[in-house]
């Protein structure tokens, strides 16, 4: 009778959740140690249990899995079915992409369709909490379900992740942090490091640990996703993992240089602020000129502080239809998602690098670049990771 229970239970083993699959295999490796009879009948149907309870989630999870269709008009979704077939051959797949291919919010879903996220998550790190929340988000509406179902995310102080979610965006920080609490990173089945050209510490500590976890979890697949530079080096780091490159969508771009110092109404010198709005009113009266359509303006700024000064400084102008939006991290998830959404007239975004490489913020015509932004150094005289402008 207990050799017929512990037979089934292995059965049942192949069919459970990733992460309980582990426990109860090594539950029934130490029950060679116990000669109490009722004692080993009581641990087998709680192993029983287990089991059960974990294929019910497994079933529940293949339910809901949603129905996945590509949008034609990204350059990723023509290379769909080369992505999926170098994922089901390869543990290793590095993905070389320009801004705006879509491969960001359309590699999950190749994973999804095949099969990918059932019997552990799809973890999909970004390098920002403002970027795992708003592809979440973009993500969650393709597919047609609620954030913090099927697609979740997780940054530092907030947690949309429900026991059904199969794609889960999150930081590369949060991951790291998993790895203490969960070695083999059993809660997954495929981890996607996005925007890994970036280089943090984060993201080389997470490179290195996979490294050395793939032997040792020949189920976990690793998709490396990249913009265009250092895909060979990634490649060779993995033991010369193939390569997929998807083009960008590119667009004819006009640039114009304007000084910064320069005379304006007398004074000798302008800010940063003046030299924005200055611009503003050139574009403005340009459209105004050529009677063109109203275009929206995304303007860099190194921080929060700058964005912040720059909005009020710009509101008493008192552009007419114009809407002045500010996007940075600390930022609350409603008013982040005000930048994505239709609207009439013009629109400001005012944004930190953010909107350079981990998001795409639609409707733009015109960028405005002061030229700085704040970039992560390492202090060797003060041992801390600094943020210079």
């Amino acid at each position: 009778m207990t050799t017929d229970k512990i037979a089934n239970i292995k059965k049942q083993t192949n069919d459970c959740l990733i992460a309980d699959q582990i426990s109860v295999r090594r539950r029934l490796n130490k029950l060679h140690q116990i000669k109490n009879e009722d004692k080993l009948e009581r641990i087998l149907d709680e192993l029983q249990l287990t089991v059960s309870r974990s294929v019910a989630r497994v079933e529940n999870r293949v339910h809901a899995l949603p129905a996945i269709k590509f949008p034609p008009e990204l350059p990723v979704s023509q290379k769909s079915e080369e992505i999926a077939k170098a994922i089901e051959q390869h543990q290793v797949v590095v993905i070389a992409g320009e801004t705006g291919s879509g491969k960001t919010t359309q590699i999950p879903k190749i994973c999804m369709q095949l099969g990918r996220g059932v019997k552990g998550m799809i973890g999909h790190t970004q390098p920002r909490r403002l970027a795992a929340r708003s592809v979440s988000m973009r993500i969650a509406e393709e597919v047609g379900c609620e954030l913090g179902g099927v697609i979740g995310y997780q940054v530092r102080f907030n947690d949309a992740v429900s026991e059904n979610t199969l794609v889960k965006l999150m930081t590369d920080g949060i991951l790291l942090a998993e790895i203490q609490r969960d070695r083999f990173l059993n809660a997954y089945d495929t981890i996607i490091i996005d925007e890994a050209h970036e280089r943090s510490l984060n993201i080389d500590f997470l490179l290195g640990y996979l490294k050395t976890l793939l032997p040792k979890r020949r189920d976990l697949k690793v998709i490396i996703t990249s913009a265009t530079i250092d895909v060979d080096r990634f490649s060779k780091h993995f033991d010369d993992a193939p390569v997929i490159e998807v083009s960008g969508r590119t667009y004819p771009v006009e640039q114009r240089y304007r000084p910064l110092f320069e005379s304006v109404e007398g004074d000798d010198e302008r800010t940063v602020n003046d030299a924005v709005a200055q611009t503003i009113l050139e574009i403005v009266e340009e459209e105004r000129q050529q009677k063109k359509a109203f275009g929206d303006i995304l303007v860099f700024l190194p921080g929060e502080r700058e964005i912040r000064d720059l909005a009020k400084h710009l509101r008493d102008y008192e552009f007419r239809d114009t809407e002045i939006l500010p996007l940075y991290a600390r930022l609350g998830a409603a008013d982040q998602q005000r930048v994505f959404k239709s609207h009439r007239g013009r629109r400001i975004v005012l944004s930190t690098n953010v909107a350079e490489t981990s998001i795409t913020v639609p409707g733009i015509r015109y960028v405005i670049d002061p030229g700085t932004a704040r970039v992560s150094r390492y202090s060797y005289r003060s041992k801390i990771q600094r943020l210079p402008i």
